[in-house]
């Protein structure tokens, strides 16, 4: 393809792409999938709005007992003494923000509207490197691309941070399909640059 091709394959890659999530999210289960909702959460949340106030943040707990900035040897002895930590008391990761935030924003859409066709120009750049002749044969490595992208983060979340499997499952499955509807794009408009029709012989 030529690099106006690219282009081209790659925003309506990424309008594609942003409208399977948007249905996927607002239309289907699968953007809640696995979630659950705290019990007796307004004592959680009036601990936490306590405890951590205005400090928006990303925090592990519990703690090793030392500062995240001590040195590294203070902290493998901590390490050492984690595990009886573990044994008292529960376990996980919290993204929290302070009260007053919204439920979604408008430069929340756009950030995710631009991501998205960064990742269809990307895609459309390596199905025009590559020698791939047929639309199921770019399709194909559309596929394959997804599935990368889908496991290289997601896996090591459930792996690492205990994500639920259910969760790992649609998160990863939604993925994919973003580059197969995007990949389904591509395909057609790179048939069309080389004069082929779907389905012919790779």
């Amino acid at each position: 393809m030529s690099g106006k091709r690219v282009l081209l394959a790659g925003i309506l890659g990424g309008i594609a792409m942003f409208i399977w999530t948007s249905v996927a999210h607002m239309a289907t289960p699968l953007g809640m999938v696995g979630i659950k909702e705290i019990p007796n959460e307004q004592a959680v949340l009036n601990s936490m709005q306590s405890t951590l106030g205005g400090a928006k943040g990303f925090y592990f707990f519990p703690g090793m007992g030392v500062p995240m900035d001590a040195p590294a040897s203070e902290r493998r002895a901590a390490m050492n003494n984690y595990q009886a930590i573990l044994d008292k008391n529960p376990s996980g990761i919290l993204i929290y923000k302070p009260a007053g935030g919204k439920a979604m924003e408008m430069s929340q859409l756009v950030i995710e509207f631009g991501l998205e066709v960064l990742e269809a120009l990307l895609l459309a750049l390596l199905i025009s490197m590559t020698a791939l002749r047929s639309f199921g044969s770019r399709l194909g490595f559309a596929f394959v691309v997804g599935m990368v992208a889908a496991i290289t983060t997601n896996m090591s979340y459930w792996n690492w941070f205990s994500f639920p499997g259910s969760y790992t499952c649609a998160v990863m499955f939604t993925e994919a399909m973003k580059y197969i509807v995007a990949g389904s794009v591509i395909a057609w408009i790179a048939g069309r640059a080389s004069g082929q029709k779907i389905g012919a012989a790779a």
